[in-house]
């Protein structure tokens, strides 16, 4: 089945039933994107929640210079988009943009609200979900102001390895909010460093 991840990720919160599952597969959508085309636009409505079932994406905003900052990133098997915008249907103030060629799975917000009547789980699915998320963003907020960068790089890197390895290094510096000259220079400290102990 084209929606499998989807689904086994949602019965991996709350189990799902045979009936469920085909409920929410009648309303899942997959849509192809290619490198740089924009899932949503700052000033447009979102209109789907989106999960990756293959490639990257960015979720960013530009400063009154025109200065891009990352604020997340949407691997393999994670919701991504402006979540703000879904729920109140009002227009995004961030873009999400693919870094590569990228295939998601879409649910529209009139299918997502008549799907939480038919399949009331997945109001609790969503609920863990923006739980773990909330939570990932306060302890982001509170790291960015009493950690040092190098501390914060270091951090990153062992809580999502997976995104090191895939994204550019211009994009990691942008969402820890350094340049990505300092990046390179953090980078080098700590390969010497680890040329140091071996």
């Amino acid at each position: 089945m084209e929606y499998k991840n989807v689904l086994n990720h949602i019965s991996n919160k709350v189990p799902l039933t045979e009936e469920e599952e085909n409920i929410i597969a009648s309303k899942l959508k997959l849509k192809h994107y290619l490198k740089g085309q924009y899932i949503i636009q700052e000033g447009d409505v979102n209109r789907h929640q989106v999960f990756v079932v293959s490639g990257k994406v960015r979720t960013f905003y530009l400063d009154q210079s025109g200065k891009e900052h990352i604020v997340a990133f949407g691997i393999e098997n994670w919701w991504t988009g402006d979540i703000c915008s879904f729920s109140t249907q009002t227009p995004a103030e961030f873009n999400t943009q693919c870094i590569d060629k990228t295939t998601v799975v879409r649910i529209s917000y009139d299918d997502m609200e008549q799907l939480y009547s038919e399949v009331p789980k997945l109001e609790r699915y969503f609920r863990i979900i923006l739980q773990a998320a909330y939570g990932s963003m306060t302890k982001r907020i509170i790291r960015n102001h009493s950690m040092p960068a190098k501390e914060r790089y270091v951090l990153f890197t062992e809580t999502y390895p997976e995104i090191v390895q895939q994204v550019p290094q211009y994009m990691i510096a942008s969402y820890l909010g350094i340049t990505k000259e300092f990046l390179s220079n953090i980078r080098s400290q700590l390969s010497d460093t680890s040329k140091g102990k071996s």
